[in-house]
């Protein structure tokens, strides 16, 4: 079995780094001023990079994956003919909203030593599963996160979540482009700013992309930041 990824000519690369930005999944980044290959996992095989390139140095190739090593895990206590269909009573399944005191949260953020309270203000999530027309979002500050985030940095339901409404995802491990899904969110819904806060790893690169390209798409104008965090749990832009 083989996958289709993208080769770099370096003799041809020009180093403008244009392929890097049009890399939805982080799979390419620069090394001693040329384009690079970092994560051929990552490479989805679509060639977004290709017409980005000035200098044609990108192409196609074919790369075998048929001698990569597989874990099945195997399937317990599930007849085979429901394995696919099991009902799931999990938080992410059902939509929720929750109404958080002004007064507690006040006292909670100027006192060091209460107990942390969560700023999580609805359910799902998950970016892939929450509805663009769920009535959290309207009228919403919207916080777009790596799922990673919140491990990182320790202090990011005070200092992201709060007065948010925030949906997480990894475009490494969904195989979805959340462009389609954000730029739905933002098109039926007011949407009053967006915060992206994503890792300093390559993979996050494509949570970034697929925002702007939703705010590209929208026929509105929303204000917008973006905050790096590294994997040490530092801000590193903001």
């Amino acid at each position: 079995m083989s996958k289709k990824i993208i080769t770099i000519d370096k003799n041809k690369c020009v180093g403008c780094g244009l392929c890097v930005s049009a890399c939805s999944q982080g799979a390419i980044g620069m090394v001693d001023g040329k384009a690079t290959m970092m994560h051929e996992d990552y490479c989805d095989g679509l060639g977004n990079c290709l017409p980005a390139c000035p200098v044609n140095a990108i192409s196609f190739s074919d790369k075998d994956i048929s001698t990569a090593p597989r874990v099945t895990m195997p399937v317990k206590n599930i007849p085979s003919h429901t394995a696919t269909n099991v009902p799931c009573n999990c938080a992410s399944n059902q939509a929720k909203v929750f109404k958080r005191d002004a007064v507690s949260e006040s006292t909670c953020s100027t006192t060091t030593t209460a107990t942390p309270t969560t700023e999580l203000r609805q359910w799902p999530i998950q970016i892939k599963l929450a509805s663009e027309s769920a009535g959290f979002f309207e009228d919403a500050h919207l916080l777009i996160a790596a799922d990673c985030a919140a491990y990182s940095y320790g202090n990011f339901h005070q200092e992201f979540m709060k007065n948010k409404i925030t949906i997480i995802g990894c475009p490494k491990l969904d195989d979805v482009d959340y462009s389609i899904k954000l730029s739905a969110i933002l098109n039926n819904n007011n949407i009053k700013s967006v915060t992206i806060v994503r890792m300093e790893v390559p993979c996050c690169g494509g949570l970034e992309n697929a925002t702007k390209t939703a705010l590209k798409n929208c026929e509105k104008l929303i204000p917008w930041n973006i905050v790096t965090i590294s994997t040490s749990g530092k801000i590193l832009e903001v």
